[in-house]
């Protein structure tokens, strides 16, 4: 099910800068019961994204009713509400050909709903296994944090692998400095002080992230953002890794090196799903 432009259809015109380039953002949002999670955050996040982009944020406003009412048809058509994925594409529209923007840019919005994932609880509960990657993320500080349309290095690093007892794939950017997985952010804890790695050159800025920041500050727990290479993650006490639709799952094990599911990991766990529970149930 989808809408492009507040319409009921499943294609885009090939003239499209964020098919001919990249040239847009993209959000991955949780819908739990009907609700999309967090949504605020998210359209937040789209919004600067697109100021940094300098793509005008005018049809945005249409996103947040558009949302509402993909959902109202998505649960009208199921017997009760359903959990599912919602992607939302901001591009900076058609043009023509060349890299330079046109002068009117009417920008596209493309929003979609998709089956969720069939994750095993044993990942949330017991923790994945994941392994480092050959492909390093560049340096860019520019597009650093955005969650723009440009994901050829993390297709390229997900290609590395394809058995099924990996799980996520670590990435370094080209100094060998970890930063975050193919498809998540990714904390470590050590003597009871949380670790995530800076994201001022490369790397997504997650939602969930920035929570698990304002959780961990909220609880006193101390957070380090700093720069991070592989032997202060392999000496960690705790690993865990975080995005929108996974919530937070424990890492047991880095190629050779184990880990034990710890106390701070499991209370985070349950601190974000009492904010989920808050967010749709505000009153309860």
């Amino acid at each position: 099910m989808m809408l492009v432009n507040g319409e009921y259809k499943d294609h885009i015109p090939v003239a499209d800068r964020g098919f001919q380039y990249g040239d847009g953002l993209f959000e991955t949002v949780e819908v739990r019961q009907g609700q999309a999670v967090f949504l605020g955050r998210h359209i937040d996040r789209l919004h600067k994204g697109c100021q940094r982009l300098h793509i005008p944020t005018t049809s945005l406003d249409q996103i947040g009713f558009e949302i509402e009412l993909l959902c109202s048809k998505f649960n009208t058509s199921s017997a009760k509400p359903s959990d599912c994925v919602l992607k939302i594409i901001v591009s900076r529209g058609s043009g023509g050909r060349g890299y330079r923007q046109p002068d009117m840019i009417e920008p596209s919005r493309i929003i979609s709903l998709h089956p969720y994932p069939d994750y095993p609880s044993t990942y949330q509960e017991q923790g994945i296994c994941a392994r480092f990657c050959q492909t390093h993320l560049g340096l860019n500080p520019l597009l650093a944090g955005l969650k723009h349309l440009n994901r050829l290095e993390q297709v390229m690093a997900r290609a590395e692998w394809n058995t099924p007892d990996i799980q996520e794939g670590i990435m370094m950017d080209i100094n060998n400095h970890i930063i975050e997985g193919t498809m998540t952010n990714l904390f470590f804890a050590k003597n009871g002080i949380l670790h995530t790695p800076t994201l001022s050159q490369s790397g997504v800025s997650g939602i969930i992230r920035s929570i698990v920041i304002e959780l961990a500050h909220r609880y006193d727990i101390a957070v380090i953002e700093h720069t991070c290479d592989k032997n202060n993650l392999l000496s960690a006490d705790e690993v865990f890794v975080t995005n929108s639709i996974i919530g937070i799952w424990p890492v047991k094990q880095i190629e050779t090196t184990p880990y034990r599911v710890g106390m701070l990991t499991r209370r985070l766990q349950i601190w974000l799903d009492q904010l989920k529970k808050e967010q749709n149930h505000p009153n309860v």
